[in-house]
């Protein structure tokens, strides 16, 4: 599978997401203010590995 640029530049961004979303998962963790936000948090971490699979499936 060749990737064009596009494609490649919307799985860097998928990646970044990621990265801030995990990041944003493990300060809410440490401080438990509101249980919801981290809940919230891994559905989105979950939707964006699954967006990131489907780029990289040819999607």
């Amino acid at each position: 599978m060749t990737l064009n640029k596009k494609q490649k530049k919307q799985i860097d961004i998928e990646q970044q997401k990621l990265a801030q979303l995990r990041l944003q998962l493990s300060g809410a963790k440490k401080q438990l203010d509101d249980p919801a936000e981290v809940k919230r948090l891994e559905q989105e971490i979950a939707a964006a590995n699954a967006r990131l699979e489907k780029f990289k499936a040819g999607g």
